[in-house]
């Protein structure tokens, strides 16, 4: 069975038919009654959480569609042009806010990259410099609330967990420091090449931009205010957030038409669906594995192979770098964390650091060569080989590689503020 879903996957077999053949033939095998598997999205009705994720994927598509990136540009360059390697740093920093809320990386480089890239170039920065600041900010904010992967790891954890499984406050909280880490060393990076690139300071009116962004730049703040301040759950910071972005964007900014509306909440559904699919199969996959208990056969092999969490943690970095490389954040989540959660409890890793060394992975293995899918979806952007794209992503690759290092092997960066 194993091999003949391998074959599937191979062959190009939706990801979502390969899980749900494997939990069938896992059921029948133990004569138990195959209707298991379509009960199992039947839970996924008694998770509220999970409102949250097709709300602020819609607001976070329909950001997109607006001209609201380019307002947050064009804020953050009035606030921190004047720093050295400002431009820079606001790129990162812009980068970061928008994957946060789209939960998506690839549509940050696609919907910035034809902002930011021109910019950089003009402010005197160079053209590797720019490719690899842009492609690698592509992956910044999975970390920061509300990023859908930080919410799907927490659903997932929840049903898994064999322990204490964190709330997705907590995960929200847990990101903070982890993620300002590396934008912080990526933005050291940018000041240092301002020195050699000369790069001009760009400043526009503070208050023109202020102004121009006053329906934007508070929702960040009611949103997220209001998750940490105990007045708003999740799933009504989504609430909040979609029913804000839709009423800006289509009746006070006008930018998004009416008649547009149907075809981005098709588009931003269908990745939802996506993500349910797989979500419903992989939970029903789970539970066999459980009642196999394959989770606890898996933790006696590796403990007898590895006797220390120092090494543990080593040989989970190598393993998910290599994952980020091959599989999209979404399906890692739901196909990886119910079997290395346990795993790692074992350990003595704490549920919350675990979701942040396997994002913060994830996050790098989007642009980790040969096969990172950022770096190709950067060539196919910019027009530029992708060699090219290879060369200009490795000094922040092995930036952010440092950053993924410390966040493994500190994890109070990731449980000091719970």
């Amino acid at each position: 069975m194993i091999l003949l879903l391998l074959v599937l996957a191979l062959l190009g077999a939706p990801l979502f038919a390969v899980i749900a053949l494997g939990a069938l033939g896992g059921f029948r095998s133990q004569e138990l009654d195959s209707a298991i598997v379509a009960l199992e999205f039947f839970r996924l009705v008694d998770m509220p959480v999970l409102l949250a994720i097709p709300l602020f994927t819609f607001a976070g598509y329909l950001l997109g569609e607006s001209n609201a990136p380019r307002r947050l540009v064009a804020v953050s360059e009035a606030l921190l042009g004047w720093l050295p390697g400002g431009l820079g740093v606001v790129t990162l920093i812009t980068c970061a806010v928008f994957t946060a809320f789209t939960g998506a990386s690839g549509v940050t480089i696609v919907a910035l990259g034809a902002l930011l890239y021109p910019a950089l170039k003009q402010a005197g920065y160079g053209e590797r410099f720019s490719l690899g600041l842009v492609t690698t900010s592509g992956s910044l904010g999975v970390l920061f609330a509300p990023s859908l992967p930080l919410i799907l790891y927490g659903v997932v954890a929840q049903q898994t967990a064999s322990g204490p499984a964190p709330s997705i406050d907590e995960l929200f909280v847990a990101g903070i420091l982890p993620g300002l880490l590396m934008v912080i060393l990526l933005a050291l990076w940018a000041a240092r090449s301002t020195r050699r690139s000369a790069a001009k300071k760009i400043k526009p009116p503070l208050y023109a931009t202020l102004r121009d962004a006053a329906w934007e730049l508070p929702l960040p703040f009611v949103v997220l205010g209001g998750i940490y301040g105990g007045w708003l759950l999740v799933s009504e910071a989504a609430v909040v957030t979609a029913a804000w972005v839709l009423v800006t964007t289509t009746l006070i900014k006008r930018e998004v038409p009416l008649g547009r509306l149907p075809a981005v909440i098709a588009e931003a559904m269908m990745l939802v669906g996506a993500i349910f699919v797989i979500l419903g199969v992989s939970l029903a996959s789970t539970n066999f594995l459980i009642d196999q208990q394959v989770p606890s056969r898996l933790f006696a092999w590796v403990s007898a192979l590895i006797d220390s969490r120092l090494t543990f943690l080593i040989l989970l970095n190598l393993f998910l770098l290599v994952l980020g490389m091959m599989l999209d954040i979404f399906s890692a989540l739901v196909l990886i964390v119910p079997l290395l959660l346990p795993v790692a409890q074992q350990y003595g890793i704490h549920p919350a650091h675990l979701g942040i060394v396997f994002l913060a992975n994830m996050q790098l293995g989007y642009f980790t060569p040969p096969v990172g899918m950022n770096l190709f979806i950067s060539s196919f952007r910019f027009g530029r080989p992708i060699l090219e794209i290879y060369r200009a992503t490795i000094p922040f690759f092995l930036i952010l590689l440092a950053a993924v290092l410390i966040i493994t092997y500190v994890p109070l960066l990731s449980t000091g503020l719970l």
